[in-house]
């Protein structure tokens, strides 16, 4: 098969173990489709690297892992419970379902990476809110009753994040990473976030936002504005926002918004890590 390829040994190994994949025996174990993913892999990465055909391959291995792992939970509570179609019949609606919602977000992602003049570095404003307690929260109440909470937690983000522009970078348990471009959709995005608490009987949330340069890869977001945001999260109390310097200037001028600086912070990383309060602005 490698030679097939025109590949060495070693490199369809790493290929095929970054997507997730054992590579054991010989190349009989390889199916005809197997051997198009890597040929494929091939094509969309002529010319680059062989480090950034790796990282590709890892990327999509780890996305459709996840996304795997929750499909087959699912489709194995509906055979188990008898209200289902053939297994056929739901691995080809979730094919298309699974075409039709990526291609969008390809384009919408494509639209955004022509409209920057720089494809990996940019400026936005990233943000983290998480769960306060969730650790001694989890212990408390039972698994039911835990992947509920989870379920209208990241739920509800997501709805509050992308209606307002942004975009969910990644989940983290009890954490959602989100990003957008506008430092003052950012705020709107962390107050709203606040809200869930009352309106869906959720524990206290806390956020952080921070605003700058950042590396954007492989879907990820990462360098001082995610460090920051996600210090300021640690930080911040039960029921509040904290903003860095960098997005509080960004957002003075809007009276839509209310800012008190509460000094500077020591945290991991930052001996003198400037931040406010964001509030809504009562009176505007």
């Amino acid at each position: 098969m490698t030679a097939a390829l025109n590949i060495s040994e070693d490199h369809a190994r790493r290929v095929w173990s970054a997507f997730g994949f054992t590579m054991e025996g010989d190349d009989k174990l390889f199916t005809a489709d197997d051997v198009q993913a890597l040929q494929l892999v091939r094509g969309l990465d002529e010319g680059q690297p062989p480090e950034f055909e790796i990282a590709m391959a890892r990327a999509l291995g780890q996305t459709m892992s996840r996304l795997a792992d929750w499909e087959a939970g699912n489709m194995a509570d509906r055979i188990r419970s008898g209200d289902s179609p053939d297994l056929e019949t739901m691995l080809n609606a979730v094919q298309r379902v699974q075409t039709l919602v990526w291609r969008r977000h390809l384009a919408s992602a494509l639209q955004n990476a022509l409209a920057t003049t720089d494809g990996v570095n940019r400026t936005l404003a990233v943000g983290f809110v998480d769960i306060v307690g969730y650790t001694s929260l989890s212990r408390k109440i039972g698994m039911d009753e835990l992947d509920g909470l989870l379920e209208t937690f990241e739920t509800n983000a997501y709805l509050v994040i992308t209606s307002r522009g942004g975009r969910v970078v990644k989940t983290l348990g009890d954490a959602v990473m989100f990003e957008v471009e506008d430092p003052a959709a950012a705020a709107d995005i962390a107050l709203a976030l606040q809200q869930l608490t009352d309106e869906h009987g959720l524990p206290p949330l806390r956020v952080g936002i921070a605003f700058g340069t950042v590396l954007t890869r492989l879907g990820d977001v990462f360098g001082e504005p995610v460090n920051i945001a996600a210090r300021l999260t640690s930080s911040a109390r039960p029921g509040t926002v904290l903003a860095d310097t960098e997005l509080g200037n960004a957002i003075e001028s809007d009276d839509r918004f209310f800012l008190k600086s509460i000094g500077s912070l020591h945290v991991r990383g930052y001996k003198r890590l400037r931040a406010s309060v964001l509030e809504a602005n009562k009176k505007a």
